[in-house]
């Protein structure tokens, strides 16, 4: 039961030429990503210095009640600031005293830039830290930026936990880092299965708490979880920690070979990594085997949005039996996608970055049974008769890992399915 990854029947897509696009382009902003990290990380605070539309992208997104008191708001920039008429440091620094003086719950609080911030020049890195010295030890201030003009959704993730790890002690201890927010359930399954090979030394970046935050050194490797951490991955590096590569923990496959890289760095015997895989492998392949009957043999395009896209078309084409017309991505980053490019089958157009028109053009005329693209692409597509999934979806939805393959393809099969059965209403 315990099968190796098998390699695709090709040399796979590691070789393929890379359409490189540069134009109009459709994404989310980075402020995005606050809406998963404040609920991972239990006593920081993300303060967005920018305009009331980011503050109504956050409550709209976040869907927070009258009466919570969530983890993130917005320090509001009016006429006078954007115009430079009032000194925006000063108001910043009021702002956060009147936060810190309510919550004394906090101990990090994140200074997110904005496109407005960013517009008029606002040295948030100052911001922070000048506040750092006026609050600490009580209170860590990071910055980082969450704007969308050159930034797609995901990278705010990035930008947080990269601000993140210069500040981490220094420790010359052998442990395995886990990186990339996760849902809770998620991560409880990852750590019981890295922990059931055997391994003990392990901590998670973001930690719950900032009490719960471990070293980096020389003798720390680390595993992404998460396919768009390219600047936390950079910053890791730069403190000394080594990286696993691997494929990304998506699916069946992709959550062995993930396993498998951590079990051979550890020197984990074979037989106790089957006794932890074998069953959780079955299940999978159980779940796979009836949600993914829907895809078969039919085809994908993914518009650029989330940099999920590469390790996506690798599980639908090889564990859904789907074929790839074209894999788009905001970003390919080579260290990070090498192992995933290497399994994908040959056939799809690989592009990175956009030029929306054009895309739009090549993914009409292939006119493929599933287009997954983001929010402001799927009604207009819809409209003309193609089948779409909201990309977003795939990042706010718990996907990784054995327990969650089956789900995965079910979020892909379910607009398939849908369209099959108004067909079938539509022929009566």
């Amino acid at each position: 039961m315990n099968r190796p990854l098998k390699p695709p029947s090709g040399p796979g897509c590691q070789n393929t030429p890379v359409l490189k696009e540069r134009g109009q382009h459709e994404v989310f902003c980075g402020l995005t990503g606050i809406i998963w990290l404040h609920r991972k990380m239990q006593d920081a605070f993300f303060l967005v210095v920018g305009s009331r539309t980011c503050a109504h992208l956050l409550q709209s997104a976040a869907g927070v009640m009258i009466f919570a008191e969530p983890r993130f708001g917005t320090a509001i920039l009016e006429e006078t600031d954007l115009a430079g008429l009032a000194d925006a440091h000063e108001e910043l620094d009021r702002e956060v005293s009147r936060l810190l003086s309510r919550r004394s719950d906090i101990r990090q609080l994140f200074l997110v830039g904005s496109c407005p911030s960013e517009v008029i020049k606002l040295d948030l890195s100052r911001a922070a830290e000048r506040l750092t010295q006026k609050y600490a030890p009580h209170v860590r201030v990071l910055n980082f930026s969450g704007s969308g003009i050159e930034t797609t959704f995901t990278q705010g993730e990035d930008a947080c936990l990269a601000s993140m790890v210069p500040v981490l002690p220094e420790t010359n201890a052998r442990q395995l880092l886990l990186v990339g927010a996760l849902p809770d359930v998620v991560e409880d399954q990852m750590l019981d299965l890295v922990r059931g090979m055997g391994i003990d030394n392990v901590s998670v970046l973001p930690a719950p708490r900032a009490a719960d935050e471990v070293g980096i050194g020389e003798n720390t490797v680390f595993a992404l979880t998460q396919p768009f951490l390219g600047d936390t991955h950079a910053a890791l590096t730069r403190r000394g920690a080594r990286h696993i590569a691997a494929p990304f923990p998506f699916g069946e496959e992709g959550t062995t070979a993930w396993l498998r890289a951590i079990a051979t760095e550890f020197d984990v015997p074979e037989d106790r990594f089957a006794a932890v895989t074998d069953a959780p492998r079955a299940r999978a392949r159980k779940a796979l085997a009836q949600a993914a009957a829907p895809l078969r043999d039919k085809s994908v395009f993914f518009f650029p949005d989330s940099q999920l896209e590469i390790p996506l078309a690798r599980f639908l084409t090889r564990e859904c039996g789907m074929s790839a017309v074209e894999v788009g991505a905001p970003f390919i980053h080579s260290q990070l996608m090498g192992d995933e490019l290497a399994l994908l089958p040959e056939g799809p157009t690989i592009a990175e970055g956009q030029n929306v028109d054009k895309q739009l053009d090549r993914c009409r005329a292939a006119a493929p049974d599933l287009t997954v693209c983001g929010l402001g692409l799927a009604n207009p597509l819809e409209a003309q008769g193609l089948t779409t999934k909201w990309a977003i979806e795939l990042v706010f939805t718990p996907v990784h890992f054995y327990e969650q393959a089956g789900d995965l393809a079910s979020l892909f099969a379910r607009p398939v399915r849908r369209k099959s059965l108004l067909q079938l209403e539509a022929a009566e």
